[in-house]
């Protein structure tokens, strides 16, 4: 039980580190958390995310840059994580539910290898993109630990971090969090 506590808290203090930049008060002041364990920040209190690109699963290149203007769920997932096959058509469903809202998805592979990743996608029928990291770079850097997935990061439309989520999603508890960020209007330039 005592090390079901240390884990918990381990995890919870990690997505708080994710949302760095909340403001110079606390985190439980400036970022809300629910009984869930999702990190949501206000709109005055988000920080900008990293970079996020790299090369995709399928080919090609992807950077988070170019859908400024969209709400950009991010999910870190592997074909080995259990959790991460449960909730893909939670995924999934969430993204075809959202996406005529100006939300977009992105998945980012890590610690695969390549043909496993994209037989998981067939699958489960995943139809958005994923970038392909095997070493994890891009959840090293929005501080999501490889052994932590699967992870879901919501940024809003002026490429916040806005929600963390560091559990395996639900639909019906991932779709009005996003409806939520969609529904906001973004910041003159860009900027709040």
């Amino acid at each position: 039980m005592n090390a079901r506590r240390w884990t918990a808290g381990l995890l919870a203090a990690v997505a708080t580190a994710a949302l760095a930049g909340c403001s110079s008060q606390s985190r439980e002041e400036a970022c809300g958390t629910s009984p869930e364990g999702v990190i949501e920040c206000a709109p005055d209190e988000r920080s900008p995310a990293p970079k996020i690109s790299g090369e995709l699963l399928t080919g090609g290149s992807h950077d988070v840059a170019k859908d400024r203007g969209q709400v950009v769920v991010v999910n870190f997932w592997g074909s080995w994580c259990n959790p991460c096959r449960a909730e893909a058509d939670d995924l999934e469903n969430t993204y075809q539910a959202t996406k005529a809202s100006g939300v977009t998805f992105l998945g980012v592979n890590i610690q695969d290898s390549r043909d496993k990743a994209i037989a998981f996608e067939e699958r489960f029928g995943v139809s958005y993109p994923s970038l392909f990291d095997p070493p994890s770079r891009v959840a090293l850097a929005l501080d999501i630990p490889p052994n932590t997935i699967p992870a879901t990061i919501v940024l809003d439309r002026d490429g916040r971090i806005a929600a963390v989520i560091r559990a395996a999603v639900r639909q019906e508890g991932l779709q009005p969090i996003v409806e939520r960020i969609a529904a906001e209007q973004p910041a003159p330039n860009g900027s709040r």
